[in-house]
C-alpha cells in the first residue's frame, strides 16, 4: 500500500501565485466602516469630553478667548490619548486574530506544506484530517473513512459520511472533520465559499462584556451619577450666591469633571489588549479577552500525560508475543512471530500515519520487513477509534483478494473481544502491569478472519485473535518537574486527565515528582459516583486515568461546582466539551486539532506546559498592575473634588480655588500615568508564591477602596491645610491657589511612586524596570516649572510666584501625606515575616 497522496503533484509556486491574483485570499471580509470616524464619534460621546465642551463654550461666550483656546487644546490632547491608546489595543488584537487563524496542509510542488489559511487558493490539494476546520470549499479526490460535521450550514449534529462518489462529494468551508482523513481539491476561497455567501462572517460576532467591565462599567456610571447630582447642587449654591449663570455654571462644572473617573475603562482596554499582545510574544495566544481576567485566579490545572508532561515522542521499546509468552526488547527482534506482531500493528494504523505512535510502528514495520507490501494492498473499511477504552480497526485488501483486519488499542478491550481465559486475561495483565511500571505505553494487537463485506456497525462485534503486546515510551520533558514545582508554590493544584492506564501514569508521574501519585481512578468508576462523592473525589485526586470525553467533562463541572477555577489542556477533537467547560481552555498549538484550538481560549504555540506559568504570571501581573492604576485614580481624584467642593460649601473665603482649567490640566497628567506607567510595571517578586486571587474578589471591594478613600482624605487634608495657612498668613487668593495646586501635584507624584507596590517600600520598588516612570513624572515637573516660573503661563494659570518656604511647605506636605503609606507596608512585611517564622 503506497502512500495515497503520492501521486498528486497540486500546485507549483507559479499557479499558487496566479490563483491568488486571479481569485485573491481565502478571507472573510465583511462591510466595514470608517475606523477612525467611528473613534472620533465614540470619544465625542464621552462625559468627560462633553463636559469640556461645554466649558469651552462658556469660556468663549463670555470673552475668555485664553481659557477656551487651552480648553480646545486639551480637548484635542484627550481625543489624541484616546486614539493612541486605542490603536494600541487594536493593533495588539489584530495581531492575535492573526496570530491565532486556523493553518491547513496542502500538497504543492509533490510535497506536502503547513500555511495560514488565509494562504489557500482556488486548485490546491488540501488535506484534512479528523479534528480539522476545514477552511474552504472543495471537491473530495481521496479519502479513507472520512466524515464531516455540517452543523454550521445545516444545522444537522450527526456527521455525515462522504467520499468521491457521494452524491454530495463536497466540504464546505467552516464545517469540521469528524473522521478519517481527506484529499479535496479547493473550488472555493473566501466570500465566495458557501459559508462566505450567506454572511456568517466572524467578524460580525461581539465578544460578551467580561465581569470586570460590567464592574468598571457600573463604577464609572455611578460617579457620573452622582457627579450629575453634585453639579446641580453646585450650580444652584453658586447661582444663587453670584446670580451670574455662565460663572456658576463654570463652577460646577469643575467639580463634574473633578469627580468623573474617565481614566478607568481607558486603563482597563489598555491593560486587557496590551496584556494580551505580550502574552502573544511569548507564545502563548490568548482568543477571549475574558481569559486575561481568569489567568491570575487559576486554582486547578487539569493536564493530559502525552505530549504536555511528555515529548510525546513514542517509539516503540518493547513486543511481548502472546503464542510465544515472549517478552523483548526493539532492539532484540529476531524471530518471525516478533516481526509479525509488528507488522499486525502497522495494519492497525493509518495508511498515511500523523500519530507518533502509528509513525513508530510504520518505522518499525520498515526496518524489519524483508518486502515492503503496503504499495499493494488498499484500505477498504476503517473503525476509527472508538469505545470505552477505545480501539482502532482496519481493514485491507490487495488484487488478488487477500484480506487483512488487524486492530490495536487499550490492553482491556483487546482482550474483551478475543477469545481468552480469564486465567490468560489474568497473566496478560500481569505482563502489562510489569511493562507499565517503568511508564511505558502499552497497546494490545488483535486480527480478525472476517472476510464479508457486510461489515458489523461496531468493531467489538467482529471475532479477534489476541496477538500479543506493543509498548511505546515517552519520557517526560526536561523541564517538566521545575514546571510542576512553579504551579505547587504558586498555590495552584496539578490534576493529570488521560486515556492511558493507572500503571503507566502513575509510573511517570512519580518519575517527575507528581504530588498525589498514591491514588488515581479511572473513567468507568468516576461515572458511577454520586454528584457529592464525585466533588469529594476530584478534589482529593490526582490522576485519573481510562478518561472519555463525558468523563472528562464531569471532572471539569465537579471542580467549578466547588468553586475552583479551572485551567485544562487538551488537543483533540474529544477534548472540546471540557476545553468549552472549563474557565481557562488551553490547546496546544502543534499538535492540537482545530476543533481543539476553536474550543480553548487560549493556545500554547509551543505545546509547553512552562509557558502557563508564565501565562497565569502575566494574569496576575496584569490584575495587579490595573489594581495599582485604579485604586491611584480613586485616591488622587478624592483630594481633587474635596478641595474643588469644601471650600465652596463651607463658604470660605476663596470659594472657587479651580477653574476647568485647573483640574483639565491635572487630567492631563493623571491619564497617562495610570495607562501607561502601571501597565509597564513588572511583575512583584512575591506574586507567584501567593495564593490564586478569589476569583469573587473585584476591584471595588471594600478593604481596597478604603485604602484608596483615606489615602485620597489624607492628601485632601494635606492640601485644605496648605489652603488655611495661606489664608492665616494673608496670602492672595493668586498665591493660595499656586500653593495649593503644587501641594496637589507633588502629592500626585509621591502617589504615583509609592502606589506602584502595596508591599514593598518605594526603595524596593525604585529598583523596578520601568523607565516610562522617570520621563512622565520629569514631563510632569517640567510643565509644573514651566507654569510656576513662566510669566505668562503663570498668569494665565491665575497663579502667583512662590518663595523658596512657601515651595518648601508645598513640597513637604505633598510628601508628607502620601509617605505614611510606608509605615503601613512595613507593618505588613514585619507580619509576613513574623508568620515565617513561626
Amino acid at each position: 500500500m503506497q502512500k495515497e497522496s503520492n501521486h498528486i503533484q497540486g500546485l507549483t509556486t507559479e499557479q499558487v501565485v496566479q490563483a491568488r491574483e486571479q481569485f485573491g485570499s481565502n478571507q472573510l471580509t465583511a462591510q466595514k466602516g470608517n475606523d477612525l470616524l467611528a473613534t472620533i464619534l465614540r470619544i465625542v460621546k464621552e462625559p468627560m469630553i462633553i463636559l469640556l465642551l461645554v466649558a469651552t463654550s462658556i469660556y468663549f461666550i463670555s470673552g475668555k478667548i485664553g481659557d477656551g483656546i487651552f480648553l480646545s487644546a486639551a480637548i484635542l490632547f484627550q481625543a489624541f490619548i484616546s486614539i493612541y491608546q486605542y490603536s494600541r489595543s487594536k493593533n495588539a488584537l489584530d495581531k492575535l486574530k492573526d496570530f491565532s487563524q486556523p493553518t491547513c496542509t496542502v500538497i504543492r510542488n509533490g510535497e506536502t506544506q503547513k500555511i495560514k489559511s488565509e494562504e489557500v487558493v482556488v486548485g490546491d490539494s488540501l488535506m484534512v484530517e479528523e479534528g480539522g476546520l476545514i477552511i474552504a470549499d472543495g471537491k473530495i479526490v481521496q479519502s479513507n473513512d472520512f466524515s464531516v460535521n455540517e452543523s454550521i450550514l445545516t444545522g444537522e449534529s450527526l456527521p455525515i459520511f462522504k467520499d468521491k462518489n457521494s452524491e454530495d462529494a463536497s466540504i464546505y468551508s467552516g464545517t469540521t472533520v469528524s473522521s478519517g482523513l481527506a484529499i479535496v481539491t479547493v473550488t472555493a476561497i473566501g466570500n465566495e465559499t458557501r459559508l462566505g455567501k450567506i454572511g456568517k462572517s466572524l467578524e460580525s460576532i461581539e465578544e460578551e462584556k467580561t465581569p470586570l467591565e460590567l464592574q468598571i462599567a457600573n463604577f464609572v456610571k455611578k460617579m457620573a451619577i452622582v457627579g450629575g447630582i453634585v453639579f446641580v447642587i453646585v450650580w444652584v449654591i453658586n447661582f444663587f450666591q453670584s446670580h451670574n449663570l455662565l460663572t456658576s455654571l463654570l463652577q460646577s462644572l469643575t467639580l463634574a469633571m473633578s469627580i468623573l473617573p474617565e481614566e478607568i475603562p481607558v486603563a482597563f482596554t489598555t491593560f486587557m489588549a496590551l496584556g494580551a499582545w505580550r502574552l502573544m510574544k511569548m507564545g502563548i495566544v490568548v482568543k477571549q479577552m475574558k481569559t486575561v481576567e481568569t489567568l491570575g485566579s487559576a486554582t486547578v490545572i487539569c493536564t493530559d500525560k502525552t505530549g504536555t508532561i511528555t515529548e510525546n515522542k513514542m517509539s516503540l521499546s518493547k513486543l511481548f508475543v502472546w503464542s510465544t509468552k515472549k517478552l523483548s526488547d526493539l532492539k532484540e527482534v529476531s524471530t518471525v512471530e516478533e516481526k509479525e506482531l509488528i507488522e499486525w500493528g502497522m495494519w492497525a494504523s493509518e495508511p498515511i500515519p500523523f500519530d507518533p505512535m502509528e509513525i513508530s510502528l510504520h518505522q518499525a514495520y520498515q526496518r524489519f520487513s524483508t518486502k515492503d507490501e503496503r504499495p499493494g494492498f488498499k484500505l477498504v473499511h476503517e473503525y476509527p477509534l472508538g469505545g470505552k477504552p477505545p480501539m482502532m480497526t482496519h481493514v485491507f485488501e490487495d488484487g488478488k483478494g487477500k484480506r487483512i483486519v488487524a486492530a490495536k488499542g487499550a490492553v482491556e478491550t483487546m482482550m474483551r473481544v478475543s477469545s481468552l481465559t480469564d486465567a490468560e486475561k489474568k497473566e496478560i495483565n500481569e505482563v502489562v502491569n510489569a511493562i507499565a511500571k517503568d511508564g511505558y505505553r502499552v497497546l494490545g494487537v488483535g486480527v480478525s478472519d472476517f472476510s464479508g463485506t457486510d461489515f458489523p456497525g461496531n468493531q467489538e462485534d467482529l471475532k479477534f485473535i489476541f496477538k500479543g503486546l506493543v509498548a511505546f515510551y515517552d519520557p517526560p520533558k526536561k523541564n517538566i518537574d521545575q514546571v510542576l514545582k512553579s504551579f505547587y508554590d504558586a498555590g495552584i493544584k496539578v490534576k493529570i486527565i488521560t486515556g492511558d492506564n493507572a500503571e503507566t501514569t502513575t509510573a511517570i508521574a512519580k518519575q517527575i515528582g507528581f504530588s498525589g501519585v498514591e491514588k488515581s481512578i479511572n473513567g468507568d468508576q468516576l461515572m458511577k459516583l454520586s454528584d457529592e462523592e464525585l466533588k469529594e473525589c476530584v478534589m482529593e485526586t490526582a490522576i485519573f486515568t481510562r478518561m472519555f470525553p463525558d468523563a472528562k467533562l464531569k471532572i471539569i463541572d465537579a471542580l467549578k461546582e466547588k468553586q475552583q477555577i479551572v485551567a485544562m489542556t487538551g488537543d483533540g477533537v474529544n477534548d472540546g466539551p471540557a476545553l468549552k467547560a472549563a474557565h481557562i481552555g488551553i490547546a496546544m498549538g502543534k499538535k492540537g486539532t482545530e476543533i481543539a484550538k476553536d474550543a480553548a481560549s487560549l493556545i500554547l504555540l509551543e505545546d509547553d506546559l512552562s509557558k502557563m506559568i508564565d501565562a497565569i504570571a502575566m494574569g496576575r501581573k496584569i490584575y495587579t498592575n490595573l489594581k495599582k492604576a485604579i485604586q491611584y485614580i480613586i485616591s488622587i481624584h478624592i483630594p481633587i473634588i474635596l478641595t474643588v467642593f469644601i471650600p465652596l460649601a463651607l463658604g470660605w473665603v476663596y470659594p472657587n480655588i479651580f477653574s476647568p482649567v485647573h483640574v483639565i490640566f491635572l487630567e492631563i497628567i493623571m491619564g497617562p500615568t495610570c495607562s501607561i506607567i502601571y501597565e509597564n510595571e513588572p511583575m512583584e517578586k512575591n506574586l507567584m508564591f501567593q495564593n490564586p486571587k478569589p476569583i469573587s474578589t473585584t476591584f471595588f471591594n471594600w478593604t481596597e477602596l478604603t485604602i484608596s478613600i483615606i489615602q485620597g482624605t489624607v492628601i485632601a487634608v494635606g492640601i485644605l491645610l496648605i489652603y488655611q495657612y495661606a489664608v492665616y498668613n494673608g496670602f492672595n487668593e493668586e498665591l493660595t491657589r499656586t500653593m495649593v495646586f503644587t501641594d496637589l501635584v507633588v502629592a500626585n507624584i509621591f502617589l504615583t511612586l509609592i502606589n506602584r507596590s502595596f508591599y514593598y517600600s518605594i526603595w524596593t520598588t525604585l529598583k523596578y524596570k520601568n523607565k516610562l516612570v522617570a520621563y512622565i513624572i520629569g514631563i510632569t515637573l517640567l510643565l509644573m516649572g514651566l507654569i510656576l516660573f513662566v510669566r505668562p503661563l503663570t498668569n494665565f494659570f491665575e497663579f502667583e510666584p512662590m518663595n523658596g518656604s512657601q515651595l518648601l511647605i508645598c513640597l513637604g506636605t505633598g510628601f508628607i501625606s502620601v509617605s505614611w503609606f510606608e509605615i503601613v507596608k512595613w507593618v505588613k512585611r514585619r507580619k509576613k515575616n513574623v508568620q515565617i517564622i513561626q
